[in-house]
């Protein structure tokens, strides 16, 4: 599962920095709207990722 997640950690930010690197040449507009997308799908990730740990840890305790 780990792996899995290092991974998908690995292919955001190459996502991240092919899309910055290509910020020169985009339009502003085009690159704020990439820039908020890329954030919305981080901030899903971690929510997940957060709720995931946190009901681990409830099930352990129990």
């Amino acid at each position: 599962m780990e792996r899995q997640i290092m991974l998908f950690l690995v292919a955001a930010l190459l996502l991240l920095g092919v899309l910055v690197g290509t910020a020169a040449h985009l339009p502003v507009p085009v690159t704020i709207i990439a820039a908020v997308a890329i954030s919305c799908w981080l901030l899903v990730f971690f929510i997940r990722e957060r709720r995931h740990r946190t009901d681990k840890s409830e099930g352990v305790s129990r």
